[in-house]
């Protein structure tokens, strides 16, 4: 098929998280919630999945409620706290997953307050303005661990501990960062995180929403008593099977992993930094393994994506939910990039099983589309006669 490096944007499902599933789809195929023995088996294997899932992150099983995925996790912790909350003021961040950004303008057309928290040069939050924007009414704080497009990791720590030492509740998207770095919940001080299973090599269609004991949610989904009556349907059994499978392995890996990827992704960003006019998006140090957003002068990055898909490599200009847009990413403006930066920027997200012969590949061949579209441009044109790329 080709190179793959948009991990960011989903992971294939590991084969040995597969194989785990298959018997939850062909022989205990039960209901969980049914009372006989086909039942109770697939009861069994959801509750030991939810061990694995608290495992991932250092909860407590009795806290893991299953989802469809991360927006639905994203939804239901922010719309759950504010419900049941009543009215009251928001604090996040301008760079958050769609899925949290969009959540907070439907609840600022239902007469909650939101604040906005703008992003430094690396795409990272300031704790002193999370700290200065607390109110009275402050209910929430919802910052995510780590951006999908930049993989920059946001000091969730310190946020946290203010968040506690104001009695707080603090919700953080971990999405990008579960199975990827650590995760402790007790030493990040929160209250609530979404994660996705096919993050980090698990089924498509399946998330999990951690919810600290003692914390009232609002039901999000009205039916049956399911999950301890706050979200109704029938579970899905094989995809959160699929889910505690991948969250085991990630556990037993990551730091193997994450070594792996390190190392890959200084091959390749040590290579492309030498070409003109290119620069590194988000911060070198505090980022997601895998993760490299470069910005490359006077291109397209759809362009390059364009001309790297023809040649068998896969990457992205930026999240997966806003593919097709024509508009520059809001988190790299936000992070001050100039509008032709950010056009100019796209995502290379590595995994596992990627190799140095297929850096080596992509290199070679992201050198060459990338010389061959400055040639084609204009401004980069401009700025090379006149000597004033760098």
């Amino acid at each position: 098929m080709g190179i793959y490096l948009d991990h960011a944007a989903t992971t294939y499902t590991d084969k040995a998280v597969f194989e785990a599933m298959r018997p939850y789809f062909e022989e205990f195929f039960g209901n969980p919630s049914s009372q006989h023995g086909f039942g109770r088996a697939a009861e069994k294997a959801v509750m030991k999945a939810r061990g694995q899932v608290a495992a991932l992150i250092g909860a407590d099983s009795s806290d893991i409620y299953f989802t469809a995925g991360g927006t639905e996790s994203d939804n239901w912790a922010i719309k759950g706290v504010a419900e049941a909350a009543g009215s009251g003021h928001i604090i996040t961040s301008a760079v958050e997953h769609h899925a949290v950004l969009e959540t907070c303008k439907y609840l600022e057309s239902r007469g909650f307050d939101v604040t906005y928290l703008p992003v430094d040069g690396k795409g990272r939050v300031n704790p002193d303005d999370v700290r200065k924007a607390i109110r009275g009414d402050t209910i929430l704080i919802s910052i995510m661990t780590a951006n999908n497009e930049t993989g920059t990791i946001m000091p969730v720590r310190e946020i946290g501990k203010i968040a506690r030492e104001h009695d707080i509740l603090f919700h953080t998207d971990a999405v990008q960062a579960a199975g990827h770095i650590p995760l402790r919940v007790d030493e990040l001080d929160v209250d609530l995180m979404s994660l996705s299973a096919h993050k980090f090599y698990g089924p498509k269609g399946v998330g999990a929403l951690y919810v600290r004991g003692g914390i009232t949610l609002s039901k999000f989904i009205h039916g049956g008593g399911h999950e301890k009556d706050k979200r109704a349907g029938t579970l899905n059994t094989p995809g959160i099977v699929g889910m505690g499978a991948a969250a085991e392995i990630a556990l037993r890996d990551m730091d193997k992993n994450a070594a792996h990827e390190q190392a890959l992704v200084k091959r390749l960003s040590d290579a492309l930094l030498q070409l003109p006019e290119s620069r590194l998006n988000g911060d070198p140090d505090n980022r997601l393994p895998g993760h490299l957003n470069i910005s490359f002068g006077g291109i397209e990055g759809e362009a390059l994506l364009t001309y790297l898909d023809m040649e068998g490599i896969a990457i992205s200009t930026g999240s997966a939910c806003s593919s097709g847009s024509s508009k520059p990413s809001y988190v790299l403006l936000a992070m001050g990039l100039s509008i032709e930066e950010a056009r100019g920027a796209v995502r290379i997200t590595l995994g596992r099983e990627n190799t140095e012969e297929q850096i080596d590949e992509v290199i070679e061949k992201t050198t060459a589309s990338v010389k061959r579209l400055q040639e084609f441009s204009p401004l980069f044109a401009q700025r090379r006669d006149k000597g004033s790329y760098v």
